[in-house]
Formats: structure tokens, C-alpha cells, sequence
């Protein structure tokens, strides 16, 4: 068993256009499928946004891109537009991904694969151990990710969850092929890639606790400021 203390894991956080036009460039001049991974603060925060972007492909290298500095993914969605996207649990990610621009053509969902070939637990973590021999450490799966700047041992995290998702696809599309089920879990990736997300409210910040006693202007202001905070 490799211990994630063991591994290298070098990446680039990008948190300015031109430092995301060369990450894209870079990424573009890669090969295979692309690795994709958000962090929200979900816990910390009203709403889903993602304060965190890494991005991984083999002959490029991984990149973190940070939200809250860059407002236009328009180049890195270019860049890795027509190849495959790897993510575990897509159906969590996809939606504040597409927030932002980026939406796959294809995906395989890693988490989804492992459910469909029987995996008791299908945790990032546990699929790592089980097919790669790798134990990760998953200190930081719940943190505050709105926190800036973001803590190194953090960014180490995030990197080296999205780096290891090609060894793993790999590993688990190997299994699916085994078991007969490539196909069908071909069909299950589409259908979450294509799933419609939910229209968002109006003004979700009424869902606040207590939103429905709100009645000044000034509690309504005030309402609407905490949830965009």
C-alpha cells in the first residue's frame, strides 16, 4: 500500500487570465481524457458555487483554477471541449461547472462505474485504495473552500485527488470491460452528462430559515446579502 505522503504531486494554481490562457494551452497539448474536480463550501456557505477548479491531463500537468480570480473559463473550456471528462460523482460537480462555462461532451464517472460493478464503498478514497493501492488521506473533502488564500496542505489535497483520476478510469473501465457492464455504464454517464439541472429560484435566498417571516425592505436586503456572501 502507497501512503499519499509517498507521492509527487507538482500542479500550477492559476488565478489570472494569462495564467489560464498558458494552463489552457497546456492542457490542450496533452493527451487522453481529462480529469475534472470542484470544491465548494457548501457547508459554509448559501449556494453552490465552485471555489475551486482542478483540471489533470497526462503530458500537461494539473491545474487549479481559482473562481473568485478568474471570470471567463471560455479558454479552458476550448481546450478540453472534445475529450472525454473524468469525475467522480459528476452529478455533484456538474452543475456549479456549468456555471462557469464548462460542460462535457463526454464524461466517465468513476464513483457512478464503481456502483454499477458492486463496490460496497464508492468514495474517492475507497476506489483509490481498493484498484490503485494508493490510501489517501481525506482531511480536507469538508473544509471551507471560500477561505482565501487557500492553505497549502489544501491545494496538495486537490491536486492529487484529480491527478490520480486517469490511473483510475483506467483501472475501472478495465473492471467494467471484466464484468460485461462497459456498455450499460456507457448509457449511465450519458444520461447524468445530459440530466437537466433544476431551473434555480428566483430568489433562493428566501429558502433562509425564517425567510417567510421576512417582510421590510431592509430584512429583504439583508436576506439577499447573507446568501450571496
Amino acid at each position: 500500500m502507497v501512503e499519499q505522503h509517498e507521492l509527487e504531486a507538482s500542479w500550477s494554481l492559476v488565478t489570472s487570465t494569462e495564467q489560464l490562457k498558458r494552463a489552457a494551452e497546456a492542457l490542450y497539448e496533452g493527451h487522453g481524457p481529462a480529469g475534472v474536480d470542484a470544491e465548494r463550501a457548501s457547508a459554509f456557505r448559501y449556494g453552490a458555487d465552485a471555489y475551486l477548479v482542478q483540471v489533470h491531463r497526462r503530458g500537461a500537468g494539473t491545474f487549479l483554477f481559482d473562481p473568485t480570480k478568474v471570470d471567463d473559463f471560455t479558454p479552458l473550456e476550448q481546450a478540453i471541449r472534445d475529450e472525454q471528462w473524468i469525475l467522480h460523482a459528476a452529478s455533484q460537480d456538474l452543475a456549479c461547472l456549468d456555471e462557469l462555462g464548462l460542460r462535457p461532451e463526454r464524461l466517465f464517472d468513476t464513483e457512478l462505474a464503481s456502483r454499477l460493478l458492486g463496490f460496497e464503498r464508492v468514495g474517492l478514497g475507497s476506489i483509490v485504495e481498493q484498484l490503485l493501492g494508493i490510501r489517501l488521506h481525506k482531511a480536507h473533502s469538508a473544509a471551507d473552500w471560500s477561505t482565501r488564500p487557500l492553505p497549502l496542505p489544501w491545494l496538495e489535497y486537490a491536486a492529487l485527488d484529480v491527478a490520480l483520476l486517469p490511473d483510475l478510469r483506467d483501472a475501472v473501465e478495465a473492471e467494467l470491460e471484466a464484468q460485461g457492464k462497459a456498455e450499460i455504464a456507457e448509457q449511465e454517464f450519458e444520461a447524468v452528462r445530459t440530466k437537466q439541472p433544476k431551473p434555480a429560484a428566483e430568489e433562493p435566498w428566501r429558502r433562509l430559515a425564517g425567510g417567510n417571516r421576512l417582510r421590510t425592505p431592509r430584512e429583504l436586503a439583508l436576506a439577499r446579502e447573507l446568501w450571496n456572501a
